[in-house]
């Protein structure tokens, strides 16, 4: 397994081994004390899954008072998947992290607690699953628009399809405002 700091504190790339033949291929996704020595936390608490169509941006999201971490990469197809940290106390906050995860490259990414997290499919599909540190909390989740200016994401698409949810969600400032 290979494990790669990202330029924000917390938020790792892990590329798990694969062991491929003319079958297909093994890896282990999760191993605990592995995942534990490099950094991740010891306990997931939730397992998700996503199924979604080319151009489909999840994102931005947190929860405020029950706030997950995620460990996420994608079973098929490919994604641009996206951390950003919004902690104004922080020296990185508003910083952001992409990086493609796919089918082929067996990336993983590790989202700490307290980040935004959000993704946009590359390929014509893709399944998604992430590991969460904590459980769903319903209306305890609060989003921020996608095309935030003050964050500035680089996304690789301009015109991605959002859920009625996601293309209301407010901007930063208003996002902090209600958090604070």
């Amino acid at each position: 397994m290979e494990v790669t700091q990202t330029n924000l504190p917390g938020v790792l790339i892990i590329t798990p081994r694969a062991f491929s033949d003319d079958r297909g291929f093994f890896k282990e996704t999760w191993h605990q004390t592995r995942y534990a020595d490099a950094g991740l936390p010891e306990q997931f608490v939730q397992d998700n899954h996503s199924y979604s169509s080319k151009h489909v941006l999840r994102g931005l999201h947190s929860q405020i008072t029950h706030p997950q971490g995620k460990l996420v990469g994608a079973v098929t197809g490919t994604i641009w998947d996206v951390a950003v940290n919004v902690d104004p106390t922080s020296p990185h906050f508003k910083k952001w992290v992409g990086v493609e995860l796919s089918a082929e490259n067996h990336r993983q990414l590790y989202i700490p607690p307290g980040f935004l997290h959000g993704f946009v499919v590359l390929s014509e599909t893709a399944n998604v699953t992430y590991k969460c540190t904590d459980l769903y909390t319903p209306g305890d989740e609060l989003g921020v628009m996608w095309n935030d200016p003050d964050i500035g994401i680089e996304w690789p698409i301009s015109s991605p399809r959002l859920s009625p949810a996601d293309e209301t969600n407010p901007s930063l400032k208003t996002y902090l405002e209600k958090t604070q």
